[in-house]
């Protein structure tokens, strides 16, 4: 189940700002079609910072009722009680499993990390996904808390964008008697993350070109590195357009441009530059996905 490339999902709006569920319904479909071994919603790249709790809800809900393959919901929060309110009404909704960002902001310290996991862990029986990153957060979680709370039963793994391939191989080396995954969280490291070990993505550009993502970490997981590494140059400029701007501005755009759901950006976060707008587009245009 964790395992394979899986888009973290744009969360597409109506003209009046409301959940676009016809429209997340289709985006679902399509990176389905294209070959995704499960989705994502609710995380960085769905705005789950601007959603309500009500809207953060509806979107799990859509995205169970409509999905063919595994949901990992995104239910983390800087607050223990709300982490833990989502990741219940997660559970319930059915989804198969959760993915909690480290708590931001307030930079817990290690002994505050360890408790917020393991209550919510405690609480909730569903398989668990933590995310490190750092660029978001403030803080890198430490080695010996990850390594720790990998002995937790249903913590199943990490999504891990601290953009520092040593820590993730010391994360297998680690936790290699676990049952436990690591989970590329950066697009432009899957490569050489699933090379050391890793498991798949949770991918931004897979809402774009599911059907290359999910090539490229298919090969390599079966050992295919010529193919992976062929597909991983064809999409590295997408994947660098894509970060021209703070996620999920660009691949926002690149979807509207692409003919998906996407709609407007929710404030503080403002439209793509014209100048950044026309690299993602050229960017588009060499891959085949627009004219």
């Amino acid at each position: 189940m964790f395992e394979g490339a899986m888009p973290a999902l744009i969360t597409p709006f109506t003209k009046d700002d409301r959940i676009d569920r016809e429209g997340l319904q289709r985006n679902i479909e399509f990176v389905e079609e294209g070959g995704v071994a499960g989705i994502v919603p609710c995380g960085t790249t769905g705005e789950s910072a601007t959603l309500s709790a009500l809207e953060h809800e509806e979107v799990i809900d859509i995205a169970v009722e409509c999905s063919k393959v595994p949901v990992i919901a995104g239910t983390g929060s800087n607050n223990t009680g709300e982490a833990l309110q989502f990741t219940k009404h997660a559970a319930d909704a059915g989804v198969d499993g959760v993915l909690l960002i480290s708590p931001y902001y307030n930079k817990p310290n290690p002994a505050g990390l360890l408790t917020h996991f393991k209550k919510i862990a405690e609480a909730v029986d569903v398989p668990m996904v933590m995310y490190n990153i750092p660029s978001r957060t403030g803080q890198d979680m430490p080695l010996e808390v990850i390594v720790e709370l990998a002995k937790v039963e249903n913590i199943v793994g990490i999504k891990e964008a601290s953009g520092n391939i040593g820590k993730v191989s010391q994360i297998l080396e680690n936790t290699i008697d676990e049952d436990f995954v690591v989970i590329s969280g950066e697009d432009n490291l899957t490569l050489p993350i699933l090379s050391v070990g890793g498991q798949g993505v949770i991918s931004v550009a897979a809402n774009i070109v599911p059907d290359r993502m999910s090539r490229m970490v298919n090969a390599a997981l079966a050992g295919d590195y010529e193919t992976a590494r062929k597909i991983h140059f064809e999409i590295a400029p997408l994947i660098r357009a894509l970060f021209l701007e703070t996620n999920p501005i660009p691949v926002k755009k690149a979807a509207e441009l692409a003919g998906l759901a996407s709609g407007n950006l929710r404030l503080p976060l403002a439209p793509l530059s014209e100048t950044n707008t026309q690299k993602v587009a050229d960017e588009l245009r060499k891959l085949g996905v627009i004219e």
